[in-house]
């Protein structure tokens, strides 16, 4: 062990034909650099099965004959103003998406680029966005409901079965999961969670240009102490949702 060089070790481990017995040997030796590869390694590993966890209600479809899955989560339910978005994702069995995870967990750089990896992969994906005037109308939850059905509908080919996450849709013609924090979970919803999170992103840069004054592309329309001293010096624009505190009582008061 303490003959090889820095190169030949990380190369053995570049390999993969990695043993227990050279794991415990590379931890005993006290070279800096032996260290940091090793640490490398195991975090390499440890992704690996999260990974191969991620699918782990994917392959349990598999196996029971439902080939085609579908994921589908929402992003913007919590902002005082823009749609919810909403977003169903067919994926290929077992589909190589590294770092695939729940979309805020990630950083803005790693959700775009798994964004385009997803839309370029994908069976069939669609993203349905229901407007503020919906959601004051319906209720910010029955809106999300009534975006994933949208969603789910535009799939084509329809998938066998549907992993939702933390959202139960009994109106479905095919088997169905709610899946607490599924978007940490289930790959097929982490997919969709990804795909609504930067269409609505991209939206609310697009609203920047068109409301200025409120600050879109920074906050994407959550309450912030900016955005809501903004509605209070410029009022509401179309785009605010009139059902959320605080601007339900800004505008009782006015």
């Amino acid at each position: 062990m303490a003959n090889l060089t820095i190169k030949e070790i990380e190369n053995l481990f570049l390999q993969g034909d990695v043993s227990e017995e050279w794991i415990e040997f590379c931890r005993s030796d006290t070279r800096k650099s032996v260290q940091t590869i090793l640490r490398r390694y195991e975090r390499a590993q440890q992704e690996q099965k999260r990974l191969h966890t991620m699918y782990a209600y994917e392959r349990a479809a598999v196996a029971a004959g439902r080939m085609l899955v579908a994921g589908v989560d929402e992003a913007g339910r919590g902002p005082l103003a823009g749609p919810v978005a909403v977003a169903a994702v067919i994926l290929p069995q077992e589909a190589h998406l590294p770092r695939i995870n729940d979309s805020k967990k990630l950083s803005v750089a790693v959700r775009e680029e798994l964004f385009a990896q997803i839309v370029d992969i994908a069976v069939s994906y669609h993203v349905a966005l229901i407007d503020a005037e919906m959601i004051d109308r319906m209720n910010i939850l029955q809106a999300t409901r009534m975006g994933m059905y949208e969603a789910i509908a535009a799939l084509s080919p329809a998938p066998e079965e549907v992993f939702i996450d933390a959202v139960a849709l009994p109106k479905l013609p095919m088997p169905s999961q709610s899946i607490i924090k599924g978007d940490a979970k289930s790959a097929s919803i982490a997919a969709a969670s990804i795909l609504a999170k930067v269409t609505r992103d991209h939206l609310m840069e697009q609203y920047d240009t068109e409301y200025p004054h409120y600050g879109f592309a920074k906050h994407k329309g959550y309450g912030t102490r900016e955005h809501i001293e903004a509605i209070r010096a410029y009022g509401v624009c179309p785009l605010h949702r009139k059902s959320f505190e605080p601007i339900r009582s800004m505008l009782n008061n006015m």
